[in-house]
């Protein structure tokens, strides 16, 4: 029961009591007073009445007598006036009905009033001559008692239905702010940080809201200064610290986001030859000026190029240039053009070979592993051809066609011809948590050979077949839930065309409300690249998850693609940081530092954070001292 509503009854409870012995006790006051002032009647009529009569009672037979009496009784006040001789005769008898029609016998049996009667005895000379009985009529008391009792009843009524009214309205006036201190509790729960800009005038009440601004004002502030640190640090962890390029972390994220949105091009591996020897016979100054010169080098290339390019630092003398779009006749002449700004590099050291490039090409069916190896391939092959100079990888003759992938999807989603396996358990990192999730990973085989899930995926949104391969395996995974009786939450991947599509969003809610029972193990998973390319639709469908009350992931979650604002207004349930974050953590102060910030930013938004493999011990061991949600090995 609402406060607001304990309040009313309470003290509309109060009123009612107070207005009913109020309203008893002048109805006994009443009451009292008219059997009073019936007892003083009765015995001042007996008197004055007695007086008139002793005159006349010598002579019992005296029509005066009679006379007498019934001018006195005829005014209608009394109930019985009787005259009685010495010897017991009666000599003049009037009575009256003791009530009135109009008085409800069930007021005269609950409010009984007592028959004043009062006597005088009559004397004729020095003789008593008979005793006069006068008795009042107590119609009238009941008259003028039901009287003032309905005035008194109808007053107290009208007052209590003021009263109560002018209650209702200052209470509602009293307790309104508290519904605006209500709503801004959930708005700072949900992210919103607002503002009660119309105080209240009690006192207490202003107090809380005063209090409750200043708290939305100081939760507001620290998630502004934690996203500040997030977006720092996040930076800082991109970067390499000596030359400032994106580092090998950046390179995969950025590949990957390019398999994903089926981008093609070219990856230009350098690498360069006898860091090592140079550094013997130089101090560590220079090499660091020589490795800031060559990555300055790389940089502004990428800025003053017509091509769209990005350089990186992989460590040490490793470093690459991604070029997105690159066509595939400028590809050499990029090479040659990169190959004689090196040579002009080496002249500056005294080196005339100072680095060899490997090129490799990139479509929507490869692979990191794959490119890194060809890469280091081409690199070789580059070495054998003379100072600076550079290597085309050629594309893999192995590759599918259009056709081969067409028919291998086609067989795959009509057949289902796919395994679903359950790995990257996540261990709960509170006490005794155990597991808490686990991520359902298809696996697609073609004549024996193991598919790159990655390029399926890619082929199958390039041609539009991605919906019915996300619905054929959501519906294996739910029914691997709810026939396992599976304890713990498991994540299914979803392509955003499939988050997109108003068909598959109705298929998956009628598929959950099936199994509403299992609803809250299911979580739905989306890497945070493809929410930030549509995030309206990645809102809309959290929304819907939630109706359905199945949960929501956002995966491989970097604050580069999706800002921690974001997330506060997109209220995702989970947050699964990308790999390369919490990878060798233990020996790292920036991402510590990242981490303890994501997860005192996180608990602020109720959103649990996921570290995703986790190899070393130590690194597992720091994350569990950091205290977020749970960590997969």
């Amino acid at each position: 029961m609402s406060l607001f509503k304990q309040l009313l009854l309470l003290i509309t409870a109060i009123f009612l009591v107070i207005f009913a012995v109020n309203f008893l006790t002048s109805v006994y006051n009443t009451r009292t007073y008219l059997e009073i002032e019936s007892e003083i009647h009765a015995q001042d009529t007996a008197t004055s009445l007695g007086v008139s009569l002793s005159p006349y009672i010598g002579d019992e037979t005296d029509d005066i007598l009679l006379t007498l009496i019934n001018a006195v009784f005829d005014r209608g006040y009394y109930r019985e006036i009787k005259l009685v001789n010495m010897e017991g005769k009666v000599l003049v008898q009037k009575t009256n009905p003791p009530t009135f029609e109009y008085v409800p016998d069930w007021f005269v049996r609950l409010l009984p009033m007592k028959t004043a009667t009062a006597e005088t005895e009559l004397s004729s000379g020095w003789n008593l001559a008979g005793t006069l009985y006068v008795t009042i009529n107590p119609g009238y008391g009941y008259l003028k008692l039901y009287e003032q009792a309905s005035l008194a009843l109808r007053y107290s009524v009208a007052a209590f239905v003021i009263f109560t009214l002018l209650l209702y309205i200052m209470l509602r006036f009293v307790l309104n702010p508290l519904k605006k201190i209500e709503q801004l509790a959930r708005d700072i729960a949900d992210g919103r940080f607002g503002q009660i800009s119309d105080l209240p005038w009690t006192t207490e009440i202003r107090s809380v809201a005063i209090a409750m601004n200043f708290m939305s004002e100081k939760i507001e502030q620290m998630i502004a200064n934690l996203n500040a640190k997030l977006d720092k640090v996040s930076e800082q962890l991109q970067l390499d610290d000596l030359t400032g390029l994106k580092n090998k972390g950046s390179f995969q994220g950025d590949m990957k986001n390019l398999f994903m949105s089926h981008a093609e091009g070219y990856v230009y591996f350098i690498r360069i030859d006898n860091l090592g020897e140079f550094a013997k016979t130089h101090g560590s100054e220079k090499v660091d000026n020589f490795l800031k010169d060559f990555a300055g080098l790389l940089s502004d290339i990428s800025k003053s190029s017509s091509y769209e390019l990005k350089a990186y630092r992989f460590y040490g003398a490793e470093f690459a240039l991604i070029a997105k779009s690159l066509p595939e006749a400028d590809v050499e002449m990029f090479g040659s053009q990169l190959s004689s700004a090196l040579a002009e590099l080496g002249q500056k050291y005294d080196r005339p070979d100072i680095a060899h490039i490997g090129i490799v090409p990139f479509d929507i069916s490869s692979s990191i592993p794959g490119l890194l190896e060809a890469a280091s391939e081409s690199y070789e092959q580059a070495r054998l051809i003379g100072a600076n100079a550079y290597s085309l990888h050629k594309r893999d003759e192995r590759v599918r066609d259009v056709g081969k992938w067409l028919a291998l999807l086609e067989r795959v989603i009509r057949e289902k011809q796919f395994t679903v396996t359950y790995v990257g358990q996540v261990h709960g990192l509170r006490k005794d948590a155990g597991i808490v999730m686990e991520e359902a990973f298809a696996e697609v085989h073609d004549d024996g050979e193991t598919v790159s899930i990655g390029a399926f995926v890619s082929i199958a949104e390039k041609y539009s077949q991605i919906v019915n391969f996300d619905k054929g395996i959501a519906d294996t995974v739910i029914d691997h839930v709810v026939r396992k009786k599976v304890p713990h939450a498991v994540s299914i991947n979803l392509s955003m065309a499939s988050v997109r599509n108003t068909d598959f969003r109705a298929w998956l809610a009628d598929l959950i409300n099936t199994n509403h029972e299992i609803a809250d193990k299911i979580v739905l998973s989306v890497t945070a690249y493809s929410a930030a390319k549509h995030l309206q639709q990645f809102e809309e469908f959290i929304g819907f998850v939630h109706e359905t009350g199945a949960r929501v992931m956002l995966k491989r979650y970097e604050t580069e693609f999706i800002s921690l604002d974001l997330v506060k207004k997109l209220k995702p349930d989970f947050l699964r940081l990308a790999r390369e974050v919490t990878s060798e953590i233990s020996q790292n102060r920036s991402k510590r530092l990242f981490v303890e910030t994501m997860k005192e930013v996180s608990d602020l938004l109720d959103v649990k954070v996921i570290a995703e493999s986790v190899v070393s011990d130590n690194d597992f061991d720091v994350l569990r001292e950091i205290g977020i949600y749970g960590a997969s090995r």
